[in-house]
């Protein structure tokens, strides 16, 4: 069986400023892209996505892990009754 995959890159590492601190976030292009198209759904920049995401996720969880967890949940359907 053969499976196709996306184009695979390197995280990259960009600067974001959360609450006027710059930080620095490693994700695969592909997640840069959606956290745009995320954003852009929602109103918003990707800086101030990815700041609301900062401020909702539990201090164990990394910025990059909450980032790409949270693309992914906008992926799944909604569970049947929503």
């Amino acid at each position: 069986m053969t499976i196709e995959l996306p184009p695979l890159t390197p995280p990259l590492k960009r600067s974001v400023t959360i609450d006027g601190h710059a930080t620095s976030v490693s994700l695969e292009d592909a997640f840069w892209r959606a956290a745009t198209d995320a954003a852009a759904a929602r109103g918003m920049t990707r800086a101030q996505l990815i700041a609301a995401i900062d401020h909702a996720r539990p201090p164990e969880v990394g910025l990059a892990t909450a980032i790409r967890l949270f693309l992914f949940a906008q992926l799944a359907p909604a569970p049947p009754g929503d």
